[in-house]
């Protein structure tokens, strides 16, 4: 007895040191996710009220319209947020992670889905895939300058300068991304943190003075406003749309921090804040009408602009950064799931693998918000472009839900069909809603999204195709091995590794090296890498090895498409299980292929000529797979498709 109770009170002990330890690690992860997850639907506040009561909308900021619009806002955060993406989505993990692209891959896994269906899921990934990168184009580009742009209430004589600030804000944002993100990520949690306390106290003040607002909770105003404004009202939404903006990265983040932290951020501070300060900006046009030219910062002393404007612009920062790092995120998944052309990536942290730079796509974003603020020049005028990208992936994200819920999570359908019904109506409304909007600007983002859909779909096909030419000139490891004539091939000392896509075939490079130097190592590796449909892969399951006779040995290396392929690591790991690896006795052999035109073409002319475009843009098998320059031997191949 007396043990048993020193086993209970130790255990006790034991549990009461380790839980202040977990509260404080969540309450960490949960000030981290408020600097990167809620950045983009967290400065919402700057330019939603205002676009609801646009010249483009035509709605006038009387007090029935004000409840209504505020009332329309507060069920929109409720519905597609706290509902739809906290409680419903966000189970959806796949192992851990989230996203369009990782909600694809689960959905595709799961068994017994006819191959047509499977292929539905992929392109629905890929659509989404593709808007997201149409929305991480305009969320820098109308946050930097919607926050810019209170210059125009501090100090009006300024206006003229607001662009040039916002490009500086903008390029100096994507000047420092080779460095990475540890050293000011720090600093995101706290500044994002004082952002909402300063919105909940923009807000607060107004609300105590015009106590009656709050009336707007009532879901029967937002209906009122609805049956009386009809066809106005249904243009109201894609202004409303502006108010659930980053909704997607709760989400997406989840792997980062947990659904624990996300949820927790989002109920105890956001979305009182957010509502706070939407009320607020209404109690205000209450009072004074003509507050509607920027009521965000007319909420502020006239003592408080000018740090408004600069707290604003360091959130904005912070949300834009949080689309810049999903782009580089999305891209990295895109490329190692197979959707895309290999691209140089740079890890920017020892210790945090998430912190990777792309080059090219850094770049390629900068020039095309760049474009974006030139062309459009006022947040008003960016907002006409803004909602299609981000309702467009809250459709494919209810969609793909859905197909998982009645899948794995085996929700009957009599439960499955209202819920997700309703979700897929509220997104197909908003987003037909800002289809209006096409002609304004609407079209931008997607043409953004058409252009990625393209460049994804057919990298995908010409890589079926490519492979499907490679199987057909391939040899079978067998037939190799039992040809080879000790007397005439030369067998110098080391270790060759020949990359190959397919595991049971001998790889082009193997045959080139044979056919035209008669030369195999001591020892041959055959080395294919697979990306399975999961963010990462354990330790036990990374490799494969099938000892084939002759020095020569098979190989498979698995990694999930949240990691960075790194071979030579992996390889000097498998030295105790009979695969020799003296990284300075070892040679990587690649292949180089150039595409030609076939006379029994695989893909059709405009996707051939794409994916031969693409090609030439790829980077290396050897940077992407971290082989070191110096060991590398390339071998080139011509491949008729």
């Amino acid at each position: 007895m007396a043990s048993n109770e020193g086993d209970r009170i130790s255990m006790t002990a034991i549990g009461s040191v380790e839980q202040p330890a977990a509260n404080k690690r969540t309450a960490a992860l949960t000030l981290a996710a408020l600097g990167v997850v809620f950045g983009d639907i967290g400065t919402s506040p700057l330019y939603t009220v205002k676009e609801c009561f646009s010249e483009y909308t035509g709605i006038r900021p009387t007090p029935e319209n004000v409840m209504g619009i505020l009332s329309l806002i507060t069920w929109a955060l409720i519905m597609i947020v706290t509902v739809k993406y906290v409680a419903v989505v966000m189970r959806a993990d796949n192992k851990g992670e989230g996203g369009v692209l990782a909600l694809m891959a689960l959905v595709s896994r799961q068994t017994n889905i006819p191959e047509r269906r499977r292929r539905i899921y992929l392109m629905l990934g890929i659509a989404g895939a593709a808007l997201f990168y149409g929305d991480c184009l305009l969320t820098p580009a109308i946050s930097v300058l919607s926050a810019v742009e209170g210059l125009n209430v501090a100090a009006p004589a300024l206006q003229p300068l607001v662009l040039p600030i916002a490009l500086g804000v903008l390029v100096g944002l994507f000047a420092v991304q080779r460095f990475g993100t540890a050293g000011v990520g720090r600093w995101f949690g706290p500044i994002t943190l004082l952002w909402f306390v300063v919105l909940f106290v923009l807000g607060i003040r107004q609300i105590v003075d015009h106590p009656g607002i709050l009336m707007a909770l009532s879901p029967h105003h937002a209906v009122i406003f609805t049956r009386d404004n009809g066809f106005i009202a249904f243009l109201a939404l894609g202004a409303v749309t502006l108010a659930v903006t980053g909704a997607e990265a709760l989400y997406a983040d989840m792997g980062h921090f947990g659904a624990k932290p996300i949820r927790r951020a989002w109920l105890g501070l956001v979305l009182p804040a957010l509502l706070v300060n939407y009320y607020g900006q209404g109690a205000l046009l209450l009072t004074d009408p003509t507050a509607i030219t920027n009521p965000f910062f007319k909420l502020a002393p006239d003592w408080a602009l000018y740090p408004l404007v600069g707290l604003a612009t360091a959130a904005t920062v912070i949300a834009s950064q949080a689309t810049i790092s999903g782009a580089f995120s999305m891209a990295t998944q895109a490329s190692l799931l197979g959707l895309s052309p290999r691209v140089h990536i740079q890890h920017t942290s020892a210790s945090e693998f998430g912190q990777v730079y792309l080059p090219v796509v850094n770049w390629l974003q900068l020039a095309g918000i760049v474009l974006l603020v030139l062309a459009f020049k006022s947040s008003s005028n960016l907002a006409a472009a803004y909602g299609i990208a981000v309702t467009g992936t809250m459709l494919v994200t209810s969609v793909l839900v859905f197909a998982l819920a009645v899948r794995a999570w085996k929700w009957p359908w009599q439960v499955s069909i209202p819920v997700f019904g309703l979700f897929i109506v509220i997104d197909f409304s908003l987003l037909s809603s800002n289809m209006l909007k096409f002609f304004d600007g609407g079209w931008v983002p997607l043409v953004i999204a058409a252009m990625s859909f393209l460049i994804m779909w057919s990298w995908l096909r010409g890589r079926i195709a490519v492979a499907a030419r490679e199987r057909e000139e391939s040899l079978p490891l067998e037939a190799l091995l039992d040809s080879i004539n000790p007397g005439r091939v030369h067998r110098p000392q080391g270790t060759a590794v020949y990359l190959t896509a397919f595991s049971g075939n001998a790889p082009r490079c193997l045959l080139h090296n044979l056919k035209h130097n008669e030369v195999l190592h001591e020892h041959v590796v055959l080395l294919s890498v697979e990306v399975p449909d999961v963010p990462f892969v354990s330790p036990e399951n990374r490799s494969q090895i099938s000892h084939l006779g002759k020095g020569v040995h098979r190989i498979l290396l698995r990694y999930g498409f949240m990691e960075q392929p790194d071979v030579p690591r992996d390889l000097d790991r498998l030295a105790d299980k009979g695969v020799p690896f003296d990284p300075m006795r070892t040679s990587y052999f690649v292949g180089r292929n150039s595409f030609a035109a076939s006379s029994k073409p695989l893909l059709p002319l405009w996707q051939r000529k794409l994916f031969l475009v693409l090609s030439r843009f790829a980077a290396s098998a050897a940077d992407f797979f971290g082989l070191p320059a110096n060991r590398v031997v390339e071998l080139g191949s011509r491949i008729e498709i």
